[in-house]
Order: C-alpha cells, then structure tokens, then sequence
C-alpha cells in the first residue's frame, strides 16, 4: 500500500484490479488544510484514461508491473510472435496487446514487454527506430507548394510525411511516440 504522495507522473497504480499509469498529477489544497492529489490515468489494458482525485487519507495500491526483454520474430495470421531472451520461451502476441507498436516492429530487433500478472499487456519499443520507405512518389524539381514534404508508405504500412529528397528503399528514423521523420538512417 502505498499513500498520496506516491502519486507521481510514471507511477503504476491498482485500482479496483485494473492496472493504470498516472499520465498527470496535480497537487491541490482544499478546505481546513486538507490535500487533494487530481490525476489522468491511463488504463494499461485497453489504453483508455480517466480522471481520479485522490483525498490524503486514501490509500494506493501499487500495481505489480514486471518487465521482460523480448525478440520480435515475425508476424503470422495468429499475431505477432516473440521470444523472451532470458528464457527462449516464444509466445504469440495479438494486435490488441500490441497497439501501435507494430508499426514499428522490424524482425529480430529487440523490446521490452511490459507484464501484469504474468500475462504481456504492452510492447515498448525504441523512441526511434530505423525504417525503409516501400512507395513513396518521385520528386519533381517543381513540386514545391506541398511544403517540401511528401508521404511515405513504410515497409510495416506506417505512412509518414517526408522530405522531397527520400526515395524508394531509404532508410528512415521515425519518432515511434509522434510517428513523424527524424532524419535519414
């Protein structure tokens, strides 16, 4: 258990047996000197959030979050497969547990799960990842009223804007927390 002053941005709280990150805290006196603690919660099973103020007198749970390295291995009509380094154990991942990470998974490369009860509820991935543009339209010297970008269509369907001068097969680096071009790879 924990008390009102854990509630921090990043913290992993239980409520009513659902996992949820604190996305926002904010620390608010009221009446007679009593603190309130008013947060944004984003629920880590279905990504969902809320808003929940905490009295002082409350008491928090901690959730138990545990943290595995991964392997991304490919994708298949069941999911997307990975291998847990320590143990070699693979294990089939479907896109709901995975979100919008998959935009970004490239075979072999390296993850982190994020476990709840034993069971994967999250796939983090790098903040920047190296991917290659699979269509993206030539460059005309006269194309310029698009404000010098273009779209891109990513070898894992991700459609980014990039600059004039990316061609097809480029290496690109691409933020996976905004999804926009950081710069060639």
């Amino acid at each position: 258990m924990a008390w009102m002053d854990d509630v921090k941005v990043g913290k992993k709280l239980l409520i009513d047996g659902i996992p949820y990150e604190v996305m926002k805290s904010e620390h608010l006196k009221v009446a007679m000197g009593k603190w309130m603690e008013k947060t944004n919660l984003k629920n880590l099973l279905n990504w969902t959030t809320m808003q929940k103020t905490f009295r002082e007198v409350d008491k928090i749970e901690i959730a138990d979050i545990t943290y595995a390295n991964a392997e991304y291995l490919y994708a298949d009509w069941e999911g997307y497969n990975f291998m847990n380094i320590d143990t070699y154990e693979q294990f089939n991942l479907d896109s709901e547990v995975i979100w919008d990470s998959k935009f970004f998974l490239v075979e072999w490369d390296k993850v982190v799960l994020q476990e709840f009860n034993w069971k994967p509820i999250n796939v983090q991935v790098e903040p920047a990842v190296a991917l290659e543009v699979e269509d993206t339209p030539p460059w005309e010297k006269w194309d310029t009223a698009t404000g010098w970008k273009k779209p891109a269509k990513l070898t894992t369907w991700l459609v980014v804007q990039v600059p004039l001068f990316v061609k097809n097969w480029d290496k690109v680096r691409v933020d996976t927390r905004t999804k926009e071009y950081l710069s060639r790879a």
